[in-house]
This record gives structure tokens, sequence and C-alpha cells, in this order.
């Protein structure tokens, strides 16, 4: 008999044998037990056979409906850091070899060790360790674990998921133990109606009435380009803006990208004009030199060029950022979107809006959608302005669920930099933050700030 004869799926065996969950005598695959002794089996000691795991639900990571902001968060995070206490009192867990790729059907002694990790932290049962075989529950405890740690959920241990694994308990509890004092800063009244954005896990929430209304992956900025920690007011939406490009993006993006392509403007839609406002053509600028910082650079609004895409939110702030849409949404499907000058790109921006505009009578999902559509520029004040929150949180525990994030900023530090990533207690809304610009509109930044940055 050739070797592809002898292998067979786990659903030939079931159904060459005309046995289903039915014919095994009981529910669950409580019978498997005894097949997993018959001679030749390939699928002996694989845990699955014997206990109902493939349809286990505690091992799916759900949305919740609890804000990051939240006094369940805090609660859920100190019962996080006992359950870790406890954790790192008995030894914490070990190591996963990390040499080859760990993915379905695999069998060695680092999958044994994968599966000690995995029950260590929650995301497999006890007393499924002792199998070499990756089988479909272990796929599932790695998706758990990859979804807590904000990894695409693929079920393939790879680099970063093994560097995750391998991260100490110590490590861990002390990262939920200063996350819990950010936590905690914002205890205060956040406003019934309020925007969350975590940087480190670049996820928006829309919140009202203490619940997570609606749910935005984000892309937030660069290392070399943060986005700041702030409190601040969304103030407006802004249809088929302009986007006026910073200096620092001249400097730093524009000028390079001219060198290389002296037609890179024109295809972008993108306009130069000095600070009178006269017209230049790019042929009028010396791109070898820093002249090109003299003037003022503005692109032409439309979704499927604009850098800001269809919408921009402003925001009350010193920083000169903002919230937008963006022509480049495949970000949106990246586990690391660190890639703006500081602004924050939203997913399903439409969503987002009509959450904000709800309370702007008139302006339901039809309406917003014409106003895109329609190509013209459109501003709407938000009446009253919505609270916004950009958070650094890079470890959480809500609805029994822990979570950790990369610190990408390293800003989880000990001392000074510890100190800097607190700010005041959240004031009760309306009330202005020492952060907000102190200029005429009380904190309304100026309005060459907004427009600026992406």
């Amino acid at each position: 008999m050739k070797k592809s004869d002898k292998t067979v799926s786990r659903r030939q065996f079931v159904n060459g044998l005309g046995l289903g969950a039915a014919g095994l005598g009981v529910a669950g695959w409580s019978g498997g037990a005894a097949f997993a002794q018959v001679r030749g089996n390939p699928f002996r000691a694989q845990a699955e056979w014997t206990q109902k795991y493939d349809a286990d639900a505690r091992l799916r990571v759900r949305r919740t409906e609890t804000p990051l902001l939240s006094a369940q968060t805090i609660a859920g995070t100190e019962q996080a850091i006992a359950q870790y206490q406890q954790l790192a009192a008995r030894g914490g867990w070990g190591t996963v070899p990390s040499g080859r790729t760990l993915k379905l059907g695999a069998r060695s002694r680092a999958v044994q060790a994968l599966r000690q990790r995995l029950a260590a932290s929650g995301d497999l049962g006890s007393q499924a360790t002792g199998s070499p075989i990756f089988d479909s529950y272990v796929e599932a405890g790695v998706r758990r674990f990859q979804a807590r740690n904000g990894i695409s959920s693929t079920g393939v241990v790879s680099r970063q998921t093994f560097r995750e694994l391998n991260i100490p308990v110590e490590t861990r509890l002390r990262q939920l133990e200063l996350n819990l004092v950010r936590l905690r800063s914002y205890a205060g009244n956040l406003g019934d109606r309020h925007v969350i954005l975590n940087i480190p896990a670049a996820t928006v929430q829309t919140v009202e009435n203490g619940r997570i209304a609606t749910h935005h992956i984000a892309g937030v900025g660069k290392i070399d380009r943060q986005s700041p920690i702030m409190q601040a007011r969304a103030l407006a939406v802004n249809f088929n803006p302009f986007w006026t490009v910073p200096a620092s993006i001249i400097r730093k993006d524009l000028i390079p990208k001219m060198q290389k392509d002296p037609n890179y403007l024109t295809e972008n839609k993108i306009r130069i004009f000095t600070r009178q406002g006269t017209e230049l053509q790019p042929s009028q600028v010396n791109w070898n030199s820093m002249e090109a910082t003299n003037y003022r650079f503005r692109q032409d609004p439309g979704g499927e060029l604009n850098s800001l895409g269809f919408v921009r939110i402003d925001i009350a702030n010193k920083h000169g950022v903002y919230m937008h849409d963006t022509p480049t949404k495949g970000i949106f499907g990246d586990d690391y979107r660190f890639v703006s000058s500081g602004c924050v790109r939203v997913q399903n921006v439409r969503d987002y809006v009509a959450w904000l505009l709800r309370a702007q009578g008139g302006w339901d999902r039809d309406r917003i959608d014409e106003a895109i559509r329609s190509g013209r520029q459109e501003t709407v004040r938000l009446t009253p302005a919505v609270p916004v929150y950009w958070v650094y949180i890079t470890a959480w525990a809500s609805d029994g669920t822990v979570q950790f994030r990369d610190d990408v900023y390293k800003r989880d530090g000990a001392g000074g930099a510890f100190a800097q990533n607190f700010g005041p207690k959240v004031p009760v809304p309306g009330a202005v933050p020492a952060d907000y610009d102190q200029g005429p509109g009380r904190g309304i930044a100026p309005p060459a700030r907004i427009g600026t940055y992406r």
C-alpha cells in the first residue's frame, strides 16, 4: 500500500466507519477514548477525540461591550493582577522552543511545551498538556492567545507569536500593575457620550451610557511621529476636505518624493501656494534645496487620492492632530498600524461619523453618504462637542479576558518616563483641561492647526 493510502483525514476516518458523533453512543466524543487505543490510529493522543474542545466557546475571544476606560475594566485588571501574582508565585510559565513554525498537524516536543504554556495563561485546558500533537484544540488556543495579544488570529505559531509567548509572567505582571495606574487616572466623569482611542492597540471605541456603541480599527502615529496622549473635544465633521501638508512632511516625505519623481505633486493633485496665495507650478521650485518649506502645499478633495479620504474630524488640541478617513484602507488588515504622522485613520469612518452626528438633526446615514458622494466641501459643527480621549494602555482585562499590546512608543519604563505617561485626573466634561489650547474659543485650535497632520 502506498504511503498516501494510509493517510486519512479525521472526517474520512469517522465517516468511513459510519460513525458520527451520535454513532459514538453519547454526545461530545465521549467514546473517543476507546477508538484512540485502536492500533494504527493516526489520531492517537489527540485530546479533541476524548473531549469536546473544537466547539468550546471558552476559547473564543468575543468583542466586548465594556469600554476600556470604565470601572469594570479597572476591576477586571485588579483581578488579573491577583491571578498573575499567584501564577508568578508558582513559578510562572515555561518557554516554547522557537526554532520552527508550529501549525496544525505538527508533532514535536515544542508542541508539548506550547500546550503547557497556553494552559498556564488560560488559553488551553490544563487537562490537555501532555500530547506532542498540534491538533485543532491547540490551534483554537493559539488563536485565543493571538487575539489577546493583538496578533492576527491565524492559529499558526511563528516569530511574533513565539516572542509574545516567551515574555515572562513577571513582565506581564508589572505591565498590568503599571496600566492599572493609568486606568485609574481616568476614573472621573468621562461624559455620557465620548470617544476612546487606545494608541498601543490602534483601536477606537465610541461609548454611550457606559457601553461601547461602535468599534473601529485605527492607524496611529509612527514611532518617530507619535500620536499624542491627550484629552480633547471633537468639534466638527468636514466632508470632502482639503489636506494641508505640514512642514515636517514637506521636509521628510514630499521633497524626497519630488526628487525621485517630478510628477508626484501633479499625479496626487497637490498644489503649491506662496504665503500671499499665488499658485506656483512644481517646475518653479528648487527641489534640491529646502525652498519648498517656504510654501503651502494643499491637496485637492477626493477620497481616492486625498490623504484624509472623504472625512476629517476636527479636534481641539495643541498638537494639530485630528481623526480622518484614508484612501489606503489596506492598513486596517495589518497587525502593525503605526503608520501616520500623528493623526488617526479610522476604519469604517462613515459609521463613526454617523455616531458623532446623531445628536445633530437630520444627519442620518443616507445624508452622510450623499454628502460624501456630492464631492462638495461641507462642515458640520458638533453641538455639543464630543469628549475624546487618546490614551496609552498596553495591558488591561475586561469580561474575563486579559489583553496585552506592544509598548511601541516605549512608555512603560520606570521613573521619569513612567511619570510622564500620566496627565491630570479626567475633568468633568465642559471644563477645559490643561493640555487644551487656551486661545480664543475655549480650547478650539487656531485654523492653522486644523487640517495639518495626518
